[in-house]
């Protein structure tokens, strides 16, 4: 890459952002836009990266990425909505004379997000920030699985149901169906197929008939679109043995006695 060495640098940073709905950007630090590889790079000249740490330790690489925001690119409204959660993030260098080879930077995901007065503070996570994770599950009485996972092996298949947003107050949403079972839905998930919440998700903190409360309001206008409500479990050995007959594949402790053994009156 001799266009590395050249008296003169014609350097642009650039950034691939793919969300985990399947969306994806470019934008690019040049202040016109580039194409790489057959993918459009936006001109962003405001997004500047701060210094790249990259090292041969355990230690994770993080680095962070500063702009302003731009409705067309990444709205303020849509990072607050969470729809660039954990989105996946390339960046790299290139010669904006002749956009052909790459120098690859770092790639990881988008962290803690921050916005103050318009302007974007994004920290991007590199892949050894997975090291930061327990190694091992704590004991639980409670089921450590997701209810329909490898690990559960409940099938979902039945289990999910699509429903219209007949009235919204707050997080209290009522819908044109009924829970299958008192409770069925607490616990689940919410799904946004339509409207303005598509592509998001919330969880359901309880149900009773035709009525949910998600865990927080839906972020944007939700009377009338359509959502995909996926039946829960409150993660408890009676309920994954009675109502999913499922106990073998209980990931819990439930008769592992806990540290208030210690605390319980002699022959209580």
């Amino acid at each position: 890459m001799t266009w590395l060495n050249e008296p003169l640098a014609t350097i642009a940073y650039c950034w691939r952002i793919e969300r985990r709905d399947g969306v994806a950007i470019g934008l690019t630090a040049h202040d016109r836009d580039l194409e790489v590889d057959g993918f459009h790079y936006r001109a962003a000249p405001g997004m500047t990266p701060s210094a790249i740490r990259r090292g041969a330790g355990l230690d994770a690489d993080s680095m962070d990425v500063t702009g302003a925001l731009t409705g067309a690119a990444i709205s303020e409204a849509d990072l607050l909505a969470g729809r660039w959660d954990g989105a996946r993030i390339m960046l790299f260098a290139v010669d904006w004379t002749a956009p052909g080879e790459v120098v690859a930077l770092g790639s990881g995901t988008i962290g803690a997000v921050e916005t103050r007065d318009g302007t974007l503070t994004a920290e991007l996570r590199g892949a050894a920030a997975g090291l930061d994770a327990p190694v091992v599950e704590m004991t639980s009485p409670e089921c450590r699985a997701e209810l329909g996972d490898k690990r559960c092996r409940v099938a979902m298949a039945g289990r999910r149901r699509f429903a219209l947003v007949i009235a919204a107050d707050g997080a209290v949403l009522t819908l044109d169906g009924e829970e299958p079972v008192a409770g069925g839905w607490a616990g689940g998930r919410l799904r946004w197929i339509g409207g303005a919440n598509s592509g998001l998700s919330d969880v359901i903190a309880a149900s009773a008939g035709d009525v949910v409360t998600l865990c927080r309001a839906p972020r944007f206008d939700a009377v009338g679109a359509l959502a995909e409500v996926s039946e829960g479990c409150d993660k408890s050995i009676a309920t994954c043995a009675g109502r999913f007959g499922n106990a073998a594949n209980f990931r819990g402790e439930p008769y592992l006695p806990g540290i208030d053994l210690l605390t319980r009156y002699p022959g209580g």
